[in-house]
């Protein structure tokens, strides 16, 4: 009991800094504790010290993974506010639809939708956010629709990889991963409209334009989720790229033929233009509503080259994914009780035997979506407009990018040691990890109420980790474990781990962390986390309440 009361306390301390009425910043809660964490690991559960400190080690190390994507977004981000790019695409976007809801729809659903399914690693908000804070939208209820809608394509990620090796350790039959890619998507499918018009609420202040909209929002909502549903019946590997893909071509068409959209000129309400630094105009610019075709594939390329350079890295049929991933041939460099540092040809750093432990690190400086595609496309981005640019672009852009790496720093430090302490556990069962005391006591509370349940154990994983494969990988085995104790349906249970590892998305510490580095904004995480809460709440509700019904039904028996 003493350990399970100590399991909670690092978690309950963190939402707690975060949340209450004078909140403790990100950069301040984290660190502070990940060494709660770490004292209770150590002193209360007695783990060895050497594999405590190596798993810090590896955290810390670990963090470069989110500050590299971080840093890579603001730069790409930079370069195209500085170049005027953003100015371009934004009155392109006007000429599209200069209604806000349809903006918003086709950056922050149909278009998320797509990068999810090339990328993940958080991208889509990265990208997203950005370009609909240029719009004009407030930088925190950008922030906040971002990370609400960066959830329903999570369950498959980027090229299926939460369900194909998120679940690999059961060694379950090709079918039963069918089904429950099956499941989960219908549950995401019926849990999308719902979610959607919330995320929307969080940023359109009058209820008034959502309604005027919503055949709208509907159709475009299950343009992206009904292909999503349709594609899961044949792998776990397109339903989230190709579902967006198909998503974002018919809400463009949906919205600039207007269909179920209400007709306007305006734009929002109350979200004055938000450029830090107004782009400098160019002689492309026309001054009518419409942008050239030529200059809108020219501004548009931070965008499409980004996208291209993540298909084209990641499926594995074309082998830049395995070049970019090599090990081998590499170099090998003793660093004493530290480890054997590693570098491969491919630039994949790993760090092993850390303090003589089997703890190791690693980090594919290529394959991160980081240096590609958003430092290539934002250098590339820079060169393609040298002529109308302003003299050293790339110089005050890597400046603003460092500038503002400071806050997300610590956090993001703070963060993965956290991550690593709840994480830590042993193979031989004596020293249970925090994350998994803590999952058998909710199942051991609901009982015979798990299913309605389930979904909140795979979100715990992503809120924990930053990553429904994690989230996937450290509780299917509970799952699994519960299913049979309770003589559940597995493969209904394992897609409700997978939607709630998606829907954890939301309240993922490292996510909210991330968007506001990415935004700019400072010290309202708690806020972020406290809206978005309440949100994963009713999904939570939704999810839990569809696989009662499947269970009733007998699907998945």
């Amino acid at each position: 009991m003493m350990n399970l009361a100590f399991s909670y306390l690092p978690l309950i301390l963190l939402i707690t800094l975060m949340v209450k009425k004078n909140p403790m910043p990100s950069s301040k809660a984290l660190p502070f504790s990940a060494v709660v964490a770490y004292m209770v690991v150590l002193l209360v559960f007695k783990q060895d010290a050497r594999l405590v400190n190596a798993n810090v080690i590896s955290g810390a190390l670990l963090a470069l993974t989110p500050l590299s994507i971080i840093a890579g977004a603001i730069f790409l981000f930079k370069c195209m506010e500085i170049t005027g790019a953003l100015a371009i695409l934004r009155k392109a976007l006007d000429g599209v639809s200069a209604n806000p809801v349809a903006q918003l729809m086709i950056v922050g659903w149909a278009f998320m939708f797509l990068i999810e399914g090339a990328s993940g690693f958080g991208t889509p908000a990265a990208i997203a956010a950005p370009i609909l804070y240029s719009l004009g939208f407030p930088a925190l209820r950008v922030a906040l629709f971002c990370l609400v809608l960066n959830t329903i394509p999570v369950t498959f990620g980027a090229m299926g990889t939460p369900v194909w090796f998120g679940l690999s350790l059961l060694e379950l039959p090709q079918q039963s991963v069918l089904e429950i890619a099956q499941q989960a998507a219908l549950i995401n499918t019926i849990a999308a409209p719902i979610i959607v018009i919330l995320a929307l609420r969080l940023v359109v202040s009058d209820t008034a334009d959502i309604k005027k909209n919503l055949l709208f929002i509907l159709l475009s909502t299950c343009a992206c989720t009904l292909p999503y549903l349709g594609l899961s019946y044949f792998g776990v590997e397109f339903p989230s790229l190709l579902g967006g893909l198909i998503g974002l071509v018919i809400t463009l068409l949906l919205a600039k033929y207007k269909v179920g959209i209400e007709a306007t000129i305006q734009p929002a309400a109350n979200r004055p233009v938000a450029t830090e630094h107004p782009p400098k105009q160019t002689p492309e610019q026309t001054p009518e509503n419409t942008v050239p075709l030529k200059t809108l594939i020219k501004a548009a390329f931070p965008l499409w080259g980004t996208v291209l350079l993540l298909v084209l890295t990641r499926l594995p049929e074309l082998g830049l994914k395995a070049l970019l991933q090599a090990t081998e041939p590499a170099l090998h460099i003793s660093l004493g009780f530290l480890g054997t540092f590693h570098i491969s040809t491919s630039l994949v750093a790993s760090l092993t035997s850390i303090l003589d432990t089997a703890v190791t690190w690693k980090h594919s400086v290529l394959y991160i979506p980081s240096i590609i595609p958003f430092a290539v496309t934002g250098s590339a981005t820079l060169w393609l407009f040298r002529h109308s640019s302003a003299p050293n672009s790339l110089k005050t852009a890597s400046q603003q990018t460092l500038a503002r790496m400071r806050t997300p720093l610590f956090a993001m430090l703070g963060a993965l040691v956290f991550v690593n302490m709840m994480m830590l556990g042993d193979s031989s069962g004596q020293n249970t990890a925090a994350v998994a005391q803590i999952g058998h006591h909710l199942a051991q509370i609901t009982g015979a109420n798990w299913t309605f349940f389930a979904p909140l154990l795979g979100a715990l994983g992503s809120f924990f980790s930053g990553s429904a494969t994690i989230s996937n990988l450290t509780f299917a085995g509970i799952q699994t474990t519960i299913a049979e104790q309770l003589s559940l349906p597995l493969t209904t249970i394992l897609a409700l781990q997978s939607v709630g590892a998606a829907m954890g998305n939301m309240v993922c510490i490292n996510n909210i962390v991330a968007v506001t580095a990415i935004l700019g904004l400072q010290n309202r995480d708690g806020d972020i986390l406290k809206s978005t809460s309440l949100i994963l709440a009713v999904f939570a509700i939704v999810a839990g309440g569809m696989g009662v019904l499947l269970v009733r039904v007998g699907v998945g028996g």
